[in-house]
């Protein structure tokens, strides 16, 4: 990935806007793959090429992406673990 701009584009290929998961990202590749694969009566070469560009590059994004191991970035990744009193009045 050369730059924000590539990965931005990717996200709109495969019309993600939001935080995803490697599943998510997954899924969402198999959907429009299937649907635009040169096989199928909508396929579109191009588009086809143009998905599995952008799931390479945001799985390698995914795959190389480091979390942190202390407390903050757990309940970031996972807020409804919180206890509902701690979440509820983190402003």
């Amino acid at each position: 990935m050369k730059n924000f701009e590539e990965f931005e584009n990717a996200l709109e290929t495969l019309g993600i806007v939001t935080r995803f998961s490697l599943s998510d990202l997954k899924n969402r590749y198999q959907k429009l793959s299937k649907e635009y694969h040169p096989d199928m009566p909508n396929g579109n070469v191009e588009k086809f090429r143009e998905i599995n560009e952008a799931y390479k590059l945001l799985q390698n994004y995914l795959q190389e992406y480091r979390f942190g191991v202390n407390e903050e970035d757990f309940y970031q990744q996972k807020p409804f673990l919180k206890k509902s009193t701690d979440w509820f009045y983190d402003f």
